[in-house]
């Protein structure tokens, strides 16, 4: 079979969908034909599980896939969490101290299906449009005592900015730190992010002797890239990760997924 063991992997927003938000009917196809000859599909997103499953169940993915930006590896087949990573409570503490200097964020905080929403902002109403996600508006003084998979901290381009270059000098014990988009800053569990998410399905579901292949766009998808045996970035990707990617495709409007299985079908393993 034309694809018999090769794992693709490919990140969701600017990468699969296009910029309504919809996977291109080039990139279905493509992952159709990909599959029917024994390829495996999955995604790897910065997403929450509950804002992941319509795309995994349109897709009908039947191995794990990666969601919380590599905190968390979910099986949406039989609605089940393999592993995961969590942030430690002191979080909660970097969070309040951030708000505090940035009072214009607007901050979700994600517990498996949950998000808890502290507060809003353009930006970030524009995002909760746009994937329809249903929120819990809570404060930061009344959230429950969980563990939470990552924090979520939305607001215009210079604001993200601002906040990535302040957070190095904070003394952000046991997380991670990454962006995911222009208007996005993630607080994460250390270590986290979706190259681990990767090795951790390759380990759970004995996918070592695979091929494997991963697609991004932005800083986020870094990781992913640089462990993968053929890392691709999108045409309008960030120049960072184009830097480390293996070979560039199209663009997330054009069908990248379709280009990246044609490229598949020369490429001698």
């Amino acid at each position: 079979m034309l694809f018999k063991n090769i794992l693709l992997a490919v990140d969701v927003d600017g990468t699969l969908l296009n910029d309504e938000a919809v996977i291109p009917g080039n990139n279905i196809r493509a992952i159709n034909e990909f599959r029917e000859g024994g390829g495996l599909f999955t995604i790897a997103t910065g997403r929450a599980t509950s804002y992941s499953r319509n795309i995994a169940l349109e897709l009908d993915i039947d191995i794990p896939t990666i969601v919380y930006n590599g905190a968390m590896v979910y099986d949406f087949k039989n609605e089940k969490k393999l592993w995961q990573c969590v942030l430690p409570h002191k979080a909660r503490e970097y969070l309040s101290h951030i708000i505090e200097k940035y009072p214009t964020l607007g901050v979700d905080i994600l517990h498996d299906d949950d998000i808890y929403s502290i507060s809003t902002n353009y930006q970030h109403d524009k995002h909760k449009r746009m994937i329809g996600a249903p929120v819990i508006k809570c404060s930061m003084a009344d959230l429950p005592d969980v563990y939470f998979n990552k924090m979520l901290l939305i607001d215009e381009s210079d604001v993200i900015d601002s906040l990535y270059e302040y957070s190095f000098e904070l003394d952000l014990e046991g997380v991670n730190i990454t962006r995911s988009s222009p208007h996005f800053f993630e607080i994460l569990p250390k270590d986290a992010n979706k190259g681990l998410g990767l090795e951790k399905i390759v380990e759970l579901c004995g996918f070592e002797d695979y091929y494997i292949v991963t697609a991004g766009d932005y800083i986020n998808d870094i990781e992913m890239i640089k462990v993968a045996d053929l890392g691709v970035a999108v045409e309008n990707a960030v120049d960072e990760v184009k830097a480390v990617a293996d070979i560039v495709v199209c663009d997330n409007n054009s069908g990248a997924i379709y280009d990246i299985v044609e490229h598949l079908k020369s490429v001698k393993r």
